[in-house]
């Protein structure tokens, strides 16, 4: 492709042989023997061209995290990482070492010698330089020594994880780059769910002396995608642009990285659909409008013949033949009602399946239910009762929906999802083996008030007006007899004070007293004292379920999930002392 476009210098994302997504297996030396070995073979392809190639390397006893530059079929050298971040999902440290800041090494390939560290390169009499993804995101960053040297252009090979509204962020450090270091900045990104957690949105820019020239579609459900430039390096202006990035607004970003990362996941886990307990609430009708979404984008962007090829549906192009074909073939949703479930949950469940032309089904679990009470209760000897008995009687009706629906997406080969958000997930207001039950949660990476808005904008942006029945309701998980009016903000708190209380913590990591402090500048001290108690004890009691968790995305500015952000004792004090001194503040 690049060489079609007669493009002279190609610039690809980080750790682009093997995939940034190796984890531990960066570990197994035989991984990087392997990228080189690719990377070898890939050299009689770059005749005629200049191209970055990332991989890891074992040099002199240690692991780097590398770009191997190469000119015209000829391995011009190799360049280390020099800040590795070990932030967030990050986990770099772990596997490699960080380079020194000035310092070449040499290395030896097949009985040939060629630099390996930190220098810069001539290429079509233009002197490059790199940076690294993070090593652009530090304060002493390599271009400010780049600059000294004059180099014309930096290569920024990255892995640069999707956080939404991030992409405007990357954008502009590219173009203050370029103006900042007065160089053309060449900034290249992964695309997709490529390991099963991050999305990247396939950002690729280029700016020129302060000035956007080129940018790549975000989202793109391509294998690839190429921009490009020319850059006259005599003229004044900068006439040519091939800039088509457009960031859009948060709810739309949120909408299409998870349909790529639902998209890529699927086909990857070489999975026909996927299943879900459609319980008419908001979380679990957000994973089908999600669902539904990855179809719509999937088929526009690649038309319905690829879209059925790239996830294995080939031999039944005949049949499926529009987008309501497809919802019907790859989704199957399910009401799995109980005595405690509302005519209006059922209702709303209903008519947004209907809607979208999903396969649906209802059934009743009260048997199954009534089976395992009955069992209990001769057990211990007595009757079980809400007075006494009410989380037990609650859990055991979430647990009883898993069997029956596990068993319906393991007949038909698909992706069970799990509706969890990060708010309830966060204090463990979730039944294990329950409702958390699943392969896959696409929406654990974000809050229960991001989920409410998202639905109402989603109702009216997205054309799904089936979601007013949806919006009309109160979030409830309908486990207490009707009579009772639960809901989820009274068993907890108001989800925006939970939110709040939970980015404080984990995102600012301030302690409880001064996650109380913040809280009580909008709320009394003393209510303020008895949330920030009450979270503290449900975060502290419930790490065990957040280490079971299905895998969930990254989508917002922080995850709680233990295996690719927030870690957390699964035993611990509970914060002991400082929750005495927030009970201090009770009247």
């Amino acid at each position: 492709m690049a060489k079609k476009e007669e493009v002279n210098l190609l610039c690809l994302p980080e750790m682009c042989i093997p995939g940034y997504g190796c984890e531990d297996m960066f570990l197994h030396s035989w991984v990087a023997d392997k990228s080189l070995a690719i990377l070898l073979d890939i050299l009689p392809e770059t005749k005629n061209i200049s191209i970055t190639l990332g991989l890891p390397v074992h040099f002199q006893s240690k692991i780097y995290n590398v770009v191997c530059l190469i000119e015209n079929g000829n391995i011009l050298g190799f360049q280390a990482k020099q800040n590795l971040p070990k932030d967030g999902i990050h986990y770099e440290p772990r596997w490699f070492d960080p380079w020194d800041t000035n310092r070449i090494e040499a290395i030896e390939i097949n009985n040939t010698s060629y630099p390996f560290g930190d220098k810069t390169y001539i290429v079509n009499d233009k002197k490059i330089g790199f940076e690294i993804c993070e090593d652009a995101w530090v304060a002493d960053r390599p271009a400010c020594r780049l600059v000294e040297e004059k180099v014309d252009i930096i290569l920024n090979p990255s892995a640069s994880h999707f956080a939404m509204m991030k992409s405007i962020d990357r954008e502009q450090k590219v173009i203050s780059a370029s103006k900042e270091f007065t160089c053309t900045y060449v900034f290249a990104n992964q695309l997709g769910n490529e390991a099963g957690r991050i999305i990247y949105d396939g950002d690729a820019v280029i700016a020129h002396k302060g000035e956007l020239v080129a940018s790549t579609p975000l989202f793109s459900f391509n294998a690839v995608e190429l921009t490009w430039t020319d850059i006259d390096y005599s003229a004044e202006q900068i006439n040519v642009k091939n800039v088509q990035a457009n960031h859009g607004i948060k709810e739309e970003q949120f909408v299409a990285a998870t349909s790529l990362g639902l998209y890529d996941y699927l086909r990857k886990s070489n999975s026909q659909g996927f299943v879900l307990s459609l319980s008419g609430g908001a979380d679990s009708s957000t994973c089908l409008i999600l669902l539904s979404e990855m179809i719509k984008r999937g088929v526009k962007a690649l038309g319905i013949t690829r879209f059925l090829e790239s996830i294995g549906y080939e031999e039944k192009q005949d049949t499926l033949v529009s987008i309501e074909d497809i919802n019907q073939q790859l989704i199957t949703a399910a009401y799995q009602a109980t005595d405690n479930s509302s005519v209006q949950t059922f209702d709303s469940a209903k008519s947004l399946a209907k809607s979208l032309n999903v396969r649906f089904h209802n059934w009743t679990i009260n048997d199954e239910i009534k089976h395992a009470q009955e069992v209990i209760e001769s057990i211990v000897e007595r009757k079980l009762l809400w007075e006494t008995d009410d989380v037990v009687l609650q859990n055991i009706q979430a647990r009883s929906r898993s069997p029956i629906i596990w068993m319906l997406a393991n007949l038909q080969n698909s992706l069970l999802i799990t509706t969890s958000n990060r708010s309830e997930g966060g204090v463990g207001y979730a039944t294990m083996d329950g409702d958390t039950s699943g392969s896959l949660a696409p929406i654990a990476g974000i809050g229960k008030p991001f989920i409410i808005h998202w639905l109402k904008w989603a109702e009216q942006n997205l054309a799904y007006p089936s979601l007013g029945k949806v919006n009309k309701l109160v979030p409830t998980a309908e486990l207490r007899p009707i009579n009772q009016s639960q809901s989820d903000e009274a068993d907890l708190m108001p989800y925006d004070v939970l939110n709040q209380i939970e980015g404080l913590f984990v995102q600012k990591q301030l302690s409880p007293l001064a996650v109380q402090a913040e809280i009580a500048k909008t709320l009394p001290a003393d209510k303020a004292a008895l949330y920030v108690i009450k979270f503290f004890k449900l975060w502290s009691r419930n790490q065990w379920k957040r280490e079971r968790f299905a895998p969930s995305f990254q989508l917002d500015d922080y995850n709680i999930d233990p295996r690719s952000w927030f870690r957390f004792p699964i035993l611990s004090s509970g914060f002991k002392n400082e929750l005495t001194e927030l009970n201090k503040l009770i009247r």
